[in-house]
């Protein structure tokens, strides 16, 4: 392994899994990850007694070559997709719904998702890159519906259906 480059350690509230699949990346990534991570877990009610697994999976193109970027491929034992799936399926129960049971649905689907939870924090607190010409570099099966760049293509959505990328 490079010397300048570390994995994302466990913290207080979450744990991730080991390299290769948690890849290394540089410091200033690994620490804001590990700070995000460390909210959301919180957040989502886990800590000490009960840490919350976060798996990474190893990229291998772009940023993912020089440690720049990181990729989020399971949340609890559930893949990206599968929080996806549910997130889908809620609002589309909450559609067919009165008004005030629709927004209670809409509560719950989001204190329980906690794919859609760490997206979400990934996107409030993270400080990601921002090339020149690209958008902010957080893309997820949620892109398209709630994230920092709704315009995303087609090809970069499907690339991303099943893990979040996050780059710094």
């Amino acid at each position: 392994m490079n010397a300048s480059l570390r994995i994302v350690c466990s913290g207080t509230s979450y744990r991730t899994n080991a390299p290769p699949l948690n890849a290394p990346v540089r410091p200033e990534l690994a620490s804001e990850l590990e700070r995000a991570l460390e909210c959301f877990a919180r957040g989502a009610g886990f800590g000490p007694q009960e840490r919350v697994l976060v798996t990474f999976g190893p990229g291998v193109v772009g940023h993912h070559q020089n440690g720049r970027a990181a990729d989020i491929y399971e949340v609890a034992g559930v893949g990206l997709h599968r929080w996806f799936d549910q997130w889908l399926r809620h609002l589309g129960e909450a559609s067919c719904a009165d008004p005030i049971t629709r927004q209670n649905l809409i509560r719950r689907a989001c204190r329980q998702n906690l794919g859609w939870r760490l997206y979400k924090t990934l996107q409030t607190l993270g400080r990601w890159a921002r090339p020149p010409g690209y958008p902010v570099q957080l893309f997820g099966p949620w892109t398209r519906l709630e994230g920092p760049l709704r315009a995303i293509s087609d090809r970069l959505l499907r690339a991303h259906f099943d893990h979040i990328h996050i780059a710094k």
